[in-house]
C-alpha cells in the first residue's frame, strides 16, 4: 500500500535568493534517500515560501521492498572437513551471515567451487526508517551561509516548527530541538495555526490560510495583477526576471498595489531612477507605450487588498525620501570638475597588497595602449583610448556611485558626457564593464573592448600575482566571471590578432615592473593557463564538442580563442571520415617517438632513406601551407596542411627503422620526428584523441 509522503520545514524568514537552491536540494536529498533505502515512490513536487520548504512524495510504499542476496564464502575445500562435515571457517561464515551451516550451498565460480549463503532482508516499516533518516538528511543540506541559535544544528535560518506526514499518519522525527508533528503556520499576519490531517490537503489549507506554497502560483498571481494595471492604465511594467523571482520568494500571498513620485524626479537619469526603484526599493517601474519613464512604481504586498491605501502611501515615502538623496548625489558630483574626481583616485585604496586606485588606472592604460598597437589601431582612435583609460574609473570617487555601486560606468557615461567629453569617449567609460555575466551585452567601440580587456586582466593577474584565487564556489572578487568576460570578447572576429597569452603576460610585465609581483612569475603564469583553460572549456561543452577533442585543443595553445573553437569544430568533422584515425595515428606515432630526441635540428645530408627525403619535403610543404591557412584564419585548411604529411609518416615507418645502432642516423630521425610533432601540435596534441 501506499499513501503520500508530506515534509515541511518551518523557518523564519530565508533570503530570497537561497530558496530555490534550498527546497531544491530538499527534493532531490529525500527522494535520493527512499530510493537508496529501496522504497518505491511515485514523483514529487516541491513547495517553498519565504517561511517554509516542503516536499511531498506521491505513492510512496509503507514498506521497504524485501532484498535477497547470496554472499561468497570459502572455497568448499577448505569449507568442508575430509568427512565431509562443514568445517570451522564455513561454520564462522555462517554465523556472521546470520545462517545456520545446514542452509549453505555450493556453487561452482570460474572452475572451482564456493560456499554461498543465501540471506533474504526482510523489509522494514518506511514509518520507522523515516523517524531516523529524515535528521540525516536535513544535516547534510548545504547553504552558502548558516545560523546557530538554540540548538547545535546549523541552518540557513532558525527553524520554528517541523510537519511531517505518511498519508494521515504524522511521523515524529526529531530534529534542532524539535518533533515533527502535522502542525504547520499559515500567513504570519493573516493567518494561524493549523493542523493537517493528510498529506494531500496540504496546499488547500495553506491557502485558506492566505499562504500560496507553490513559487509558479506566486508568479502567475503577480504577472496577471501586473497585467491588470497596464490594461486599465494604459501603462507598460517592464518586468525583470531577476527582480520577479526575488519578489516570488519574498510574500506569501502577493498583491499588487502601485503609487506615485513628483515628476520633476524624472529629470534624474533613468538609470538612477531604475536602479534606486529595483534595486533598493524591489519595485518595478512604469513606462508609457514609447518607453519613457512615467512618475509611478509597482509593488507588491506580502498580503491582501485590506488597508492598501495605507500601504501605498508609506512606499511613495520611502520612495520619494530615496529620490531626494539620488538627486543631491546628482547634484554635488556635477558640481565637482572631472579632473578633481580622477585625482581621487590616488587616495582610495584600492587592495593592501596592489595600492591605489588611480595606480591600478594606470596599469590599465598601460596595457590598453600596448594592446592598441598590436592592432595597429587608428592614431585617432588611440588618442580616444588614452582618454578614456584615464577616465575610466573616476565615477567610483563621485557620491552617486558610492550609494549606488550598480551604476558604476553608467554615471561614468553621464558625467562624462556632462563635461564636455567625446561621445565615444563616455561611451567606452560605460562599455568597458562589458560584459558583467554571461549573455551580457559584449562592448560596441573597438576602444571599450580594448579597455575592458585591458581593465578585466589586470584585476585577474595582480590578483594572483598576490596569491588571491578562487578556490570552489568562493570568488570574492568575481575572477572567474572577468575570465569569462575576456574570452567572450576575444572570440569576437575584431579582437582575432591579440593573443590571450600574451595579454596576461603584458599585465604580469606591470606587475613586476612596480613591484607589485610577490608570488613566482612561473608559478602564476601556470595557474593563469589552467584558469582560462576552464574558461575555454566550458565554451567548447556548449558547442557541444567532445571531451577527448576539448582536450586535444586545449594541451595545443590558448592564445587564440576564435582558433581554437575553429579547430575544435574542424576536429569534430574529421571524426566522420575514415581516414581521419590513420592521421592521427601517424601524428601520435611521431611524436612518442619525438619525445626521445635531444634536438629539433635535422641534417637532410645522414638522411639513407628515400622515404625520409620524402617526409622531410611533406613536412616543409605542410609548414608552409600551415602557416599560410593560420594568416588566412582557416581552421580547415590547416588541418588539411597537416593531414596530407600522415601518408608519408607512414611510410617514413614502413621503411625506416628510427632506432639504429648509429647514433648521428638515429637522432638525426629522432629530430625530424620533433620537427614533425613541434607542426602538428600547434594544431592539438593529438594524443588525447580517442577512437572506440
Amino acid at each position: 500500500m501506499s499513501k503520500d509522503l508530506l515534509l515541511e520545514i518551518g523557518c523564519e524568514e530565508i533570503p530570497a535568493r537561497f530558496v530555490d537552491e534550498a527546497v531544491s536540494q530538499l527534493g532531490e536529498k529525500l527522494a535520493e534517500w527512499l530510493k537508496e533505502n529501496r522504497i518505491s515512490y511515485g514523483g514529487y513536487r516541491t513547495f517553498a515560501t519565504p517561511r517554509r520548504l516542503a516536499v511531498r512524495i506521491s505513492d510512496v510504499n509503507e514498506r521497504q521492498e524485501d532484498k535477497h542476496e547470496e554472499v561468497k564464502g570459502p572455497a568448499e575445500r577448505i569449507a568442508r572437513q575430509a568427512d565431509g562435515t562443514w568445517s570451522k571457517a564455513a561454520q564462522g561464515f555462517a554465523r556472521k551471515q546470520g545462517i545456520s551451516a545446514d542452509q549453505l550451498v555450493i556453487k561452482e565460480v570460474k572452475g572451482e567451487n564456493y560456499v554461498f549463503a543465501s540471506i533474504h532482508h526482510e523489509g522494514n516499516h518506511t514509518r520507522e526508517l523515516l523517524v531516523n533518516g529524515i535528521p540525516s538528511i536535513l544535516d547534510h543540506l548545504h547553504f552558502p551561509k548558516t545560523m546557530r541559535w538554540n540548538s547545535r544544528v546549523r541552518f540557513i535560518r532558525p527553524v520554528r516548527w517541523l510537519m511531517c506526514l505518511l498519508g494521515d499518519e504524522v511521523i515524529p522525527f526529531s530534529w534542532a530541538g524539535l518533533t515533527a508533528g502535522n502542525q504547520s503556520e499559515g500567513h504570519r499576519f493573516l493567518g494561524s495555526s493549523i493542523s493537517i490531517s493528510e498529506a494531500k490537503e496540504y496546499e488547500q489549507i495553506l491557502l485558506e490560510q492566505y499562504v500560496l506554497v507553490e513559487a509558479d502560483q506566486r508568479k502567475n498571481r503577480i504577472l496577471s495583477q501586473l497585467r491588470q494595471l497596464e490594461e486599465k492604465h494604459g501603462w507598460v511594467i517592464p518586468v525583470d526576471e531577476g527582480l520577479l523571482n526575488e519578489v516570488i520568494h519574498l510574500v506569501e500571498y502577493p498583491t499588487a498595489l502601485y503609487g506615485r513620485f513628483e515628476e520633476e524626479f524624472l529629470r534624474l537619469p533613468r538609470e538612477v531612477l531604475v536602479v534606486t526603484m529595483r534595486e533598493h526599493q524591489r519595485y518595478f517601474p512604469v513606462e508609457d507605450r514609447n518607453g519613457q519613464l512615467l512618475p509611478y512604481f509597482v509593488t507588491v504586498r506580502n498580503g491582501d487588498d485590506r488597508y492598501i491605501e495605507n500601504v501605498t502611501k508609506g512606499n511613495e515615502k520611502v520612495l520619494r525620501a530615496r529620490l531626494a538623496d539620488a538627486r543631491f548625489f546628482f547634484e554635488e558630483d556635477l558640481k565637482v570638475p572631472l579632473e578633481e574626481a580622477v585625482k581621487k583616485l590616488d587616495q582610495i585604496v584600492y587592495q593592501d597588497e596592489l595600492g591605489s586606485l588611480g595606480e591600478r588606472v594606470g596599469r590599465i592604460q598601460q596595457l590598453a595602449l600596448g594592446l592598441a598597437e598590436s592592432i595597429r589601431l587608428p592614431v585617432s582612435e588611440q588618442a580616444l583610448l588614452k582618454r578614456a583609460a584615464q577616465i575610466c574609473k573616476f565615477d567610483v570617487a563621485t557620491q552617486m556611485v558610492g550609494e549606488f555601486p550598480e551604476l558604476e560606468g553608467v554615471m561614468g557615461q553621464t558625467y562624462a558626457l556632462h563635461a564636455g567629453e567625446e561621445k565615444e569617449v563616455a561611451q567606452a567609460v560605460y562599455e568597458h564593464y562589458l560584459p558583467r555575466y554571461a549573455g551580457d551585452a559584449l562592448p560596441t567601440l573597438r576602444i571599450a573592448g580594448l579597455l575592458s580587456l585591458a581593465d578585466k586582466m589586470d584585476v585577474i593577474v595582480s590578483s594572483f600575482g598576490i596569491g588571491i584565487q578562487p578556490t570552489g564556489s568562493q570568488d570574492p572578487y568575481g575572477l572567474r566571471r572577468k575570465a569569462a568576460g575576456i574570452v567572450q570578447i576575444l572570440l569576437e572576429e575584431d579582437y582575432y590578432p591579440l593573443s590571450l597569452i600574451r595579454l596576461w603576460q603584458n599585465a604580469l610585465d606591470r606587475l613586476e615592473e612596480t613591484g607589485l609581483l610577490k608570488v613566482s612569475r612561473s608559478d602564476v603564469e601556470k595557474e593563469l593557463h589552467d584558469f582560462f583553460a576552464l574558461r575555454l572549456r566550458t565554451v567548447l561543452q556548449e558547442e557541444e564538442i567532445r571531451y577527448d577533442i576539448i582536450d586535444a585543443v586545449l594541451k595545443a595553445d590558448l592564445s587564440y580563442p576564435v582558433q581554437i573553437v575553429e579547430k575544435a569544430k574542424v576536429l569534430m568533422e574529421q571524426t566522420g571520415r575514415e581516414s581521419f584515425k590513420q592521421e592521427v595515428e601517424g601524428f601520435t606515432r611521431a611524436a612518442n617517438l619525438a619525445a626521445k630526441a635531444e634536438g629539433d635540428q635535422f641534417d637532410p645530408s645522414l638522411f639513407q632513406e628515400k622515404a625520409e627525403r620524402i617526409l622531410a619535403r611533406s613536412l616543409q610543404e605542410a609548414a608552409k601551407q600551415y602557416e599560410r591557412a593560420r594568416q588566412q584564419k582557416d581552421a580547415e585548411a590547416m588541418y588539411r596542411a597537416l593531414a596530407a604529411m600522415a601518408p608519408e609518416i607512414h611510410q617514413f615507418f614502413d621503411q625506416v627503422m628510427v632506432m639504429v645502432e648509429e647514433e648521428g642516423v638515429r637522432n638525426n630521425r629522432l629530430a625530424l620526428l620533433r620537427k614533425i610533432t613541434q607542426c602538428t601540435s600547434q594544431f592539438a596534441d593529438f594524443g588525447r584523441i580517442v577512437f572506440a
